[in-house]
């Protein structure tokens, strides 16, 4: 990695690091955007837990047959009070915890922060926002991918607290953290990459003079890095659905041998076109609505 990019994100950190935000920011940030790419994160987590019986109808089919057959609010934004409370859990966490690592990996003598700290910063904070989101992430998966399931076998849970309190009474608290390896491992891998390819682009595509600060080179930049990021954690990805997505007597290490034996190793990246698709926008969402409520947290405080 180039020193050009180190010293541009030493120069941005600095310029940010007198303001303290408050903790909750990016969670709210990102349950706002999660609003928007909700659809695309179903379709997603169906095509991964969808076994080799199930019929193959590729991204914009699995999301077009879920609408027809259930209408826009149930076939389009199944468990999305699932996804609020993950965003409210996972980000809330990796947002507020990786501005405190950030704070506590500066330079003490000019308050730079280099790249690879950044790195180490949010892998950190995406590995214990993993471990916080995982609950929800298990009634996420679970809601999501329901349909999926025979019909006498479906868990039909009402809304996130219902198969909260479903999960504990009959599963066992320990249920809520099913998939936990992967899920942070995930987590890690999705922050750290994410955040290093990032500031990677974005300096790159800034150098080239085509581009300038603004909404045209965040999509650009975020675009690629999602590429690399989706890629990267793909695996991880599908296997945490699939352990989540499995019944209670099944071991996780029986759930991924089960998978290969059954569909080969390609099954490690199904559901990879929606997970690309939704990542850029979704990135692009978070960050976008974050500087905003940064704004009205700026203008607060002057008031």
């Amino acid at each position: 990695m180039s020193d050009a990019p180190a010293g541009s994100a030493r120069r941005a950190e600095k310029q940010r690091a007198p303001t303290q935000y408050p903790f909750w920011l990016g969670g709210a940030a990102a349950s706002m955007a999660a609003c928007l790419t909700h659809p695309l994160d179903l379709t997603k987590v169906r095509m991964q837990t969808l076994g080799k019986a199930g019929k193959r109808q590729g991204m914009f089919g699995t999301l077009a047959g879920s609408i027809r057959d259930a209408g826009i609010r149930k076939g389009a934004y199944t468990g999305l009070s699932a996804s609020l409370l993950r965003q409210m859990t996972y980000s809330l966490t990796r947002f507020g915890v990786y501005d405190s690592f950030k704070t506590a990996l500066r330079d003490k003598q000019d308050g730079s922060l280099s790249v690879w700290k950044l790195a180490l910063a949010a892998g950190g904070a995406g590995g214990l926002g993993g471990l916080a989101g995982n609950p929800a992430d298990v009634i996420l998966v679970r809601m999501i991918g329901d349909v999926n399931r025979p019909p006498a076998e479906q868990l039909r849970y009402r809304h996130c607290f219902d198969g909260l309190a479903r999960i504990v009474n009959t599963e066992g608290a320990l249920t809520l953290f099913r998939g936990l390896g992967p899920n942070v491992t995930r987590a890690i891998l999705m922050n750290a990459s994410q955040l290093a390819t990032y500031d990677t682009f974005k300096d790159f595509l800034l150098s080239s003079k085509l581009y300038e600060e603004g909404l045209w080179l965040h999509f650009s930049a975020s675009f690629c890095a999602g590429t690399v990021a989706t890629t990267i954690c793909s695996p991880f990805d599908v296997i945490k659905s699939r352990i989540m997505n499995a019944s209670g007597k099944e071991t996780a290490l029986g759930v991924v041998a089960k998978s290969f034996k059954a569909e080969g190793p390609g099954w490690v990246f199904r559901g990879w076109t929606p997970a690309w698709i939704r990542l850029g926008p979704n990135t692009v969402a978070i960050f976008l609505i974050l500087e905003q409520l940064r704004v009205l947290a700026d203008s607060l405080r002057t008031r």
